[in-house]
C-alpha cells in the first residue's frame, strides 16, 4: 500500500512538473511573440520616418528656389532632420521627431508666403506625399504603442511576470511626445 501511495505521489509530482514546464514554455513563447510584435511595430515606424526624412531635402530644395532669404528656417529644418535621422531609442526618436515636426511647420509657413511656390506642381506633389507620410507615421505610432501596451501588461501580470523575470523580458518605452506643440503634425495644407 505504501509503495502505491509513493507511486501516486511520484506521478502527481512528475505530472505537476510537466504541466509547470509546459506552462513556462508556453508563457515564454507568448512573451517572445509579443516582443517580436513590438519590434515589428517599431520597424514600421522606422520605415515611415525614413520616408519622411527622405522627403524633407526635396521639400527644402523646392522652397529654397522661391524663398532665398529664409536661410535660418532651412538650416533649422536640416539640423532637425539630421538629429532625427541619428536619434536612437524610442524616447530620443520621439523627441527628435517632435522637434522636426515643429520646424516643418515653420517651413510650411514660409511656403505660404509664396504664391508661385504654392502653385508649383513639384511642391504640391511633395506636400501631398509628406501629408500622407505624416498620417502613416501617426498610424504606425499608434500600432506600436498598442503592441508595447500588450507586451508590458503581459510581463507585469502574475504569473507571467515570473517567466518574464527569468527570461530577461524588460518593459518597452511608448513612443510619446512630451510637448503638446509636438503632438500636432506639421500643417501642409494651403
Amino acid at each position: 500500500m505504501a509503495t502505491g501511495a509513493i507511486g501516486l505521489v511520484a506521478v502527481i509530482l512528475v505530472g505537476g512538473l510537466f504541466v509547470a514546464g509546459l506552462w513556462f514554455m508556453m508563457t515564454y513563447n507568448v512573451l517572445v511573440g509579443l516582443r517580436n510584435q513590438v519590434k515589428n511595430a517599431w520597424a514600421q515606424i522606422d520605415v515611415q520616418l525614413k520616408r519622411r526624412h527622405d522627403l524633407i531635402p526635396n521639400i527644402v530644395e523646392t522652397v529654397k528656389g522661391y524663398a532665398k532669404h529664409e536661410r535660418e528656417t532651412f538650416d533649422a529644418v536640416v539640423k532637425a532632420r539630421s538629429a532625427a535621422v541619428q536619434a536612437s531609442g524610442v524616447a530620443a526618436q520621439a523627441k527628435a521627431e517632435g522637434e522636426l515636426s515643429g520646424v516643418l511647420t515653420r517651413l510650411m509657413a514660409v511656403a505660404e508666403a509664396y504664391p508661385d511656390l504654392k502653385a508649383n506642381q513639384n511642391f504640391l506633389g511633395l506636400q501631398e506625399e509628406l501629408s500622407s507620410t505624416e498620417n502613416k507615421i501617426a498610424f504606425s505610432r499608434q500600432a506600436y504603442n498598442d503592441q508595447v501596451m500588450m507586451y508590458n501588461t503581459k510581463i507585469q501580470m502574475v504569473p507571467s511576470n515570473m517567466v518574464a523575470g527569468l527570461g530577461g523580458f524588460l518593459a518597452m518605452d511608448l513612443f510619446e511626445l512630451k510637448d503638446n506643440a509636438q503632438r500636432e503634425a506639421p500643417s501642409v495644407k494651403f
